[in-house]
């Protein structure tokens, strides 16, 4: 199933007038098949319920109206499947034991050219672990194993981060970038002002900042590193 798997604790929503939305999917994940899918929502700490569908033959199909961009996920029984995007237009969606892929309307295919990407990195950063065992049996020198290795993944490292930081810069004033910033942030312990995070927000706009989670964010750990400071 897809690696990229967003935890957003509020509904990240920009205003647009009412639009319809039609969803269809296909299914070749045969433990699917008569199972109910849910497009949820978050409000608040719940994941709402806003839709359904039953997968028939491999397919199934929901459709609705939504007064703005929602950044929603599918989940069967209380498993999330996967991030996609709530928008006006008709949003296809492909779910195989390989990948999971969602086109055909313009942030989703946003969103699935990223993902794309990070799985990518994600795979390389997973054959650098295979290699390191092939490098382990093969009698190579722990520490000739360790210096080049380890010069593999801080590349890789950069390569993510500059891949992130990149997408949240493009997608300040849609509901893709304070999506995808949120969820960097639920990999910290507590939040916290790290300089990537800095970097993002230096020049963020209004629009950004003021996402209601988004600016918590940023109150909750401003107040936490006046915290550290005051305790040096």
């Amino acid at each position: 199933m897809n690696k990229l798997f967003f935890s957003v604790i509020s509904i990240l929503a920009f205003t647009s007038c009412a639009s319809e939305y039609k969803i269809e999917g296909s299914s070749s994940v045969s433990r699917l098949d008569g199972k109910m899918l849910f497009v949820k929502v978050p409000m608040g700490e719940s994941m709402v319920n806003i839709d359904s569908s039953e997968v028939i033959h491999g397919m199934f199909k929901m459709e609705g109206v939504a007064d703005s961009s929602i950044f929603a996920s599918l989940y069967m029984d209380d498993e999330s499947i996967m991030p996609f995007v709530i928008e006006k237009g008709h949003i296809s969606i492909s779910i195989d034991n390989a990948r999971i892929l969602v086109s055909g309307t313009p942030l989703n295919d946003k969103l699935y050219s990223f993902i794309a990407k990070k799985n990518s990195i994600d795979d390389m950063a997973y054959e650098l672990s295979r290699l390191e065992s092939r490098m382990i049996m093969d009698g190579r020198d722990p520490e000739d194993i360790s210096r080049e290795l380890s010069i593999r993944q801080e590349k890789l490292v950069h390569d993510m981060d500059k891949l992130t930081k990149e997408f949240i810069q493009s997608n300040y004033n849609n509901i893709l970038g304070p999506a995808v910033f949120i969820m960097i942030c639920n990999n910290y312990q507590y939040p916290v002002i790290t300089p990537y995070v800095e970097e993002i927000l230096k020049d963020a706009p209004d629009s950004f900042k003021n996402v209601p989670y988004v600016k918590e964010y940023i109150s909750a750990a401003n107040m936490n590193m006046e915290k550290l400071r005051n305790e040096r």
